[in-house]
């Protein structure tokens, strides 16, 4: 092979190509999300109590949905941004409708995998109580709500 050379003398720069073998792997591997140990994750325990308190703040209305987007798959997005239009919207036709502030009570957790967390959150809005169940995958570094179950 003859490599080309500059006025000096030097050889010339020639970009070659990689070689890289995407033959066994699929566009979610490579572009998809990528699972986290929890080693690399912080502690649920605080973060299901926050994500908790967004979550239900959504769904009754008080705050826009897209402040839980990155936090969620589109499975329980599609469900939280919902149920939170529909709870806007019955807020709107009530004339002087003040809405109740939920407070998170408690939360436990239980890790049956690496990267995995399942919480169960205990909330409180004015007199009713409600229990609410997350399931937590570590991907691309931080915890995303993959299942929700409000009861």
């Amino acid at each position: 092979m003859r490599r080309s050379v500059d006025e000096l003398g030097h050889p010339a720069y020639v970009q070659d190509s990689l070689a890289v073998d995407l033959a066994h792997a699929s566009d979610e591997q490579i572009f998809g999300p990528q699972s986290t140990s929890r080693v690399d994750l912080p502690d649920p325990g605080p973060w299901a109590g926050q994500i908790a308190q967004a979550i239900v703040e959504v769904m009754s209305g008080l705050r826009p949905a897209p402040q839980v987007v990155r936090w969620t798959t589109p499975q329980v997005y599609a469900v939280i941004a919902r149920r939170g239009a529909l709870a806007a919207r019955r807020r709107a036709s009530r004339s002087r409708a003040v809405a109740q502030r939920a407070i998170v009570r408690s939360v436990h957790v239980c890790e049956p995998d690496d990267g995995v967390a399942e919480c169960s959150v205990v909330v409180s809005e004015g007199e009713r109580v409600r229990a609410m169940a997350l399931r937590l995958t570590g991907q691309d570094g931080r915890w995303r709500v993959e299942a929700l179950q409000i009861g």
